[in-house]
């Protein structure tokens, strides 16, 4: 059974988001808040995280799971950026935007695109998850809770541990953030291609 963790939206409590940074750290899958909707998550190098993932969302080798960065110093440690690209992410981060780029040798390769040698990145601008990467000190390696055939990504932290009692290990809850997933932008050739549009506005980059 999953444990559930209902948490502060403002001042979330330092000893919970304690508890959970050590639960991904032991190898546990959790779902969890951002600034556009739940998430799945766990540690950036768990190949059980991300082969459970995989079934839960009944995903192919070729989607690009999200390392959900703290700040944009530790966004550049897991992506390759140039001068123009830099500018441009820099200027919507935080926020519900998901970048795609080249990934360094830091990400490992099974989650790398396997064509394009790619990955992506975002930075939130919620505060629950903000406070859990401050206390994980790494990315969360991240994938929308959108389960296979269903529109919506679920919204309500009581319905997912409802639902995923049995294939999730944890579930912080911070109260109701929304269905809207990330807009996706695709720098991987240099130039912006919107990918997805979604909760963060598309304009910027187009």
């Amino acid at each position: 059974m999953a444990k559930y963790f209902d948490v502060h939206p403002e001042n979330p409590q330092r000893r919970t988001l304690s508890t959970v940074a050590d639960s991904i750290r032991s190898g546990a899958l959790i779902a969890y808040p951002t600034d556009s909707c739940f998430a799945l998550g766990c540690q950036l190098g768990s190949r059980d995280g991300i082969d459970r993932i995989r079934s839960i969302r009944n995903l192919d080798d070729r989607h690009h799971f999200t390392l959900m960065c703290q700040n944009f110093a530790q966004l550049g440690q897991f992506v390759h950026v140039d001068n123009d690209v830099f500018r441009a992410v820099k200027a919507a981060t935080p926020g519900s935007y998901t970048f795609i780029l080249p990934a360094t040798k830091e990400v490992p390769r099974k989650l790398w695109h396997p064509k394009k040698k790619t990955v992506g990145v975002r930075i939130p601008d919620h505060g629950v998850t903000q406070a859990l990467l401050a206390e994980l000190g790494e990315p969360l390696l991240s994938s929308t809770l959108l389960l296979p055939d269903e529109e919506e990504p679920l919204t309500q932290g009581w319905e997912i541990k409802e639902r995923l009692d049995h294939v999730v290990d944890a579930v912080l809850d911070s109260g109701d953030c929304g269905t809207e997933p990330t807009t996706v932008v695709d720098f991987s050739s240099g130039e912006a291609e919107i990918v997805r549009r979604g909760a963060g506005d598309p304009a910027r980059f187009e």
